[in-house]
């Protein structure tokens, strides 16, 4: 784990990077890479705290890299599969990097509630391209709204009502710890479970 903390004009900027491996060992020169690839980020906000997490691991012979980024409450993460650790991780930035030039409005939308904002010197011409300044100008809208009755039920049930229901995700109140929860299927056709912390 790694703090930094450097000047910007009159902020002081703090950046916390923690590294691990999940079946995998992560040497000096692969955790400098990728302390060196989450550190570009920074350049975005200005008298942010953050707190980055990289995860390496290697599942079915493919690299992983998943990359978790907390700005004031706001969560970034990107996450790469490829043959190579070290693209894997230009991978997972990258993608960070996207989602901040292409939410960049409402990111700040939400950052101005608590006072602070994005570096717009961080946004170069050059750095942007045809393709994400027009997605930057689509602003997505909720176009429908549900709602329904949750009873309480357990996990195991609730996986059973999202395949039932053919969806990727199932909200449902969690009979055993009374709190609403989020079941999900993931990538590798495992499930995950949300259970937010308030």
């Amino acid at each position: 784990m790694e703090a930094l903390f450097q000047r910007s004009g009159k902020e002081l900027i703090g950046m916390e990077i923690t590294v691990k491996g999940k079946n995998v060992e992560v040497t000096k020169p692969l955790r400098d890479y990728a302390e060196k690839k989450v550190r570009k980020i920074q350049r975005f906000f200005e008298g942010d705290m953050i707190d980055a997490q990289v995860t390496m691991g290697i599942e079915k012979g493919l690299h992983i890299v998943e990359v978790t980024m907390q700005i004031n409450g706001l969560l970034l993460r990107g996450e790469e599969k490829t043959g190579d650790m070290y693209a894997s991780l230009d991978g997972a930035v990258d993608k960070i990097e996207r989602q901040i030039r292409k939410y960049k409005t409402r990111i700040n939308r939400r950052l101005r509630q608590i006072g602070a904002h994005l570096v717009e010197a961080a946004f170069t011409p050059e750095g942007v391209g045809a393709a994400e300044q027009a997605e930057e100008a689509e602003e997505a809208h909720i176009v429908r709204t549900k709602r329904f009755a949750m009873k309480p039920m357990s996990v195991q049930e609730a996986v059973m009502q999202m395949e039932l229901l053919g969806h990727d995700f199932y909200v449902f109140s969690n009979a055993e710890t009374e709190e609403v929860n989020v079941v999900y299927r993931r990538k590798d056709g495992n499930y995950g479970l949300i259970e937010p912390e308030f």
